[in-house]
């Protein structure tokens, strides 16, 4: 019966969406089909717009991007930014609810927000991000459209290959083939987004933008650790809040903290500032650097005893 079929013909399209494991002989054995009747199934699929790819010996796969799927997403799915502010009002349900629940664990199918950042309010262009959102779960290259240059009155398509959203979905994190480089591109500058059925050629080359809590920004983190006393402790957490994830209470009634920066200079002028009650530990570039500014500060000092 042509329900039977249909039936089928969908079991098999779920089974193959993403698929990495499932081989031919598995796949029919799983669905009650002949092989004659799976590359039947496999050439329909592709007659219809489906991207079927073959990812090892017997191993076929449908991808997500395929034109179906982002008409199918484009029609029923919440657009990026309705995501967050869902996302936001259910964090502020303190009691367990299963529909609260419930909700929660529908809006992690629709995005991975280990890819999104919500460190800030803003969003950005919620299309816009969609379709980065989408080249980076997925590793696909992707064209910014008229892309508008902050060192002139130009603008220009940019092939890129977008791997880290930043600074609250305002700005993107692209390898950029035509100049070798990593570049971070303002999305208010993006036209628009041309998603790309091509795979990433260059991820090896890619390198994350990193900003720590003194707003310090680099491709390198450096780990400092150190221990703190009351007087430090408090004004850390005080001017700094984002610093709490990475602080220890230790049983002496102090407290220790292990934690990525840039850039030694934020923590430098911290650490200066309340040298009696802190202990450095760490790393031994942060240590390095701590020396070289009290030797600099010590050499000004004498030269103003001397004048």
């Amino acid at each position: 019966m042509r329900n039977d079929k249909l039936e089928r013909e969908l079991e098999m399209l779920l089974l193959l969406t993403g698929n990495h494991r499932v081989d031919i002989d598995q796949a029919c054995t799983r669905l009650g089909i002949s092989r004659r009747s799976f590359y039947y199934y496999l050439e329909f699929f592709r007659d219809y717009g489906f991207n079927v790819e073959r990812n090892a010996p017997g191993v076929f796969t449908i991808g997500r991007e395929s034109p179906f799927f982002r008409r199918l997403i484009d029609r029923v799915s919440l657009t990026e930014a309705e995501v967050i502010v869902m996302q936001r009002l259910l964090s502020r349900v303190a009691e367990k609810n299963a529909v609260v629940e419930g909700l929660r664990e529908k809006l992690r199918g629709y995005y991975d927000f280990s890819i999104l950042d919500e460190e800030q309010d803003g969003t950005g262009s919620s299309l816009i991000v969609d379709q980065l959102h989408d080249a980076i779960k997925y590793k696909k290259m992707a064209v910014l459209r008229s892309y508008s240059s902050p060192h002139g009155q130009t603008s220009r398509d940019r092939l890129v290959e977008p791997f880290m959203l930043m600074n609250g979905n305002q700005e993107v994190r692209c390898y950029e083939p035509a100049s070798a480089m990593n570049k971070t591109f303002k999305i208010a500058r993006i036209g628009t987004v041309d998603l790309l059925s091509d795979n990433w050629m260059n991820e090896h080359k890619h390198r994350r933008m990193f900003t720590d809590i003194f707003m310090f920004s680099g491709e390198t983190t450096y780990t400092v650790t150190l221990t703190m006393g009351r007087l430090a402790y408090n004004l850390m957490v005080e001017e700094l809040p984002r610093s709490a994830p990475f602080i220890t209470a230790l049983d002496d009634g102090r407290w220790h903290l292990a934690m990525p920066v840039c850039n030694y200079a934020g923590i430098g002028r911290f650490v200066l500032g309340l040298m009696e009650d802190i202990t450095v530990e760490g790393d031994n570039g942060f240590i390095a650097y701590l020396q070289q500014r009290i030797q600099a500060m010590d050499r000004l000092l004498n030269n103003d005893e001397g004048v």
